[in-house]
């Protein structure tokens, strides 16, 4: 397609003609009232616009220091083996003596910082205690039994617990119960120097006692006021059967 004319003098009739592509030349419809021009070919979606993104990409901590600051998390993975378990060590001795003497605002922490290495430590002591002193060819029987007791209970106990509606998770209710046996734990210990049945009967009635205060104190916040009993009566049960297997255990001068 041509046309041209003189740029030097538009009124002349010099023509000189000059021509454009077939791809950018527009046609007119029939009215000559738009301009029609070829579609645009290639995939516009392959489109790709780089961005360039600076800054320190690591974790970090927004709960420390001021505000709008960032610390670096703790990585566990870098540290030694030894801070790490003596940190596990610090913080299982932490909530026994959250056990040891409770008090009503101290039993966040146990609820919020919850674990299962202190309820096992407390278990397999247990266990070991009463299978020391048991009699002839029965101390495989009696820690099998102490062990699945009070994992097999604490959870039974638990599953009441959610199922009458405590607000409690699953794991919080099993290690406070787990760590609540350490009065019992202590109790077992002095029981195995003790023969005298009645001085038995005393420290263990007090174990008993002090784990039960001390996990109805950190389970007081079940949310269960109108059913409180339902749920209070299975953990003395609990609590109860474990007690009465330390008091009839043998010492270790029978």
């Amino acid at each position: 397609m041509s046309y041209g004319t003189n740029p030097n003098n538009p009124s002349s009739s010099n023509f000189e003609p000059y021509s454009f592509n077939d791809d950018f030349a527009g046609s007119f419809d029939d009215e000559g009232a738009s301009l029609r021009q070829p579609p645009v070919q290639g995939d516009l979606a392959s489109v790709t616009i780089p961005v360039t993104v600076s800054g320190n990409m690591g974790p970090a901590n927004l709960s420390g220091g001021g505000a709008g600051t960032l610390k670096p998390a703790l990585d566990t993975l870098d540290e030694p083996v030894w801070d790490t378990v003596r940190r596990d060590l610090l913080s299982i001795w932490a909530k026994l003596r959250q056990v040891l003497l409770p008090r009503k605002d101290n039993t966040a922490n146990i609820l919020k910082d919850w674990d299962l290495w202190g309820p096992l430590l407390l278990c397999l002591a247990l266990s070991l205690r009463l299978s020391i002193t048991a009699a002839d060819g029965q101390a495989p029987a009696v820690f099998t039994a102490i062990f699945v007791i009070v994992w097999c209970g604490a959870a039974a106990v638990t599953l009441n617990s959610k199922l009458l509606g405590g607000k409690m998770s699953f794991f919080q209710s099993v290690c406070v119960l787990g760590y609540c046996l350490f009065p019992l734990v202590l109790g077992a210990v002095v029981c195995a120097f003790i023969p005298l049945i009645f001085v038995r009967i005393i420290v263990v009635g007090v174990t008993f006692a002090w784990a039960v205060y001390a996990s109805i104190g950190f389970l007081s916040d079940l949310g269960l006021e109108k059913r409180r009993a339902l749920a209070v009566y299975p953990m003395v049960l609990f609590y109860f059967v474990i007690a009465w297997m330390v008091l009839i255990s043998k010492s270790l001068f029978n």
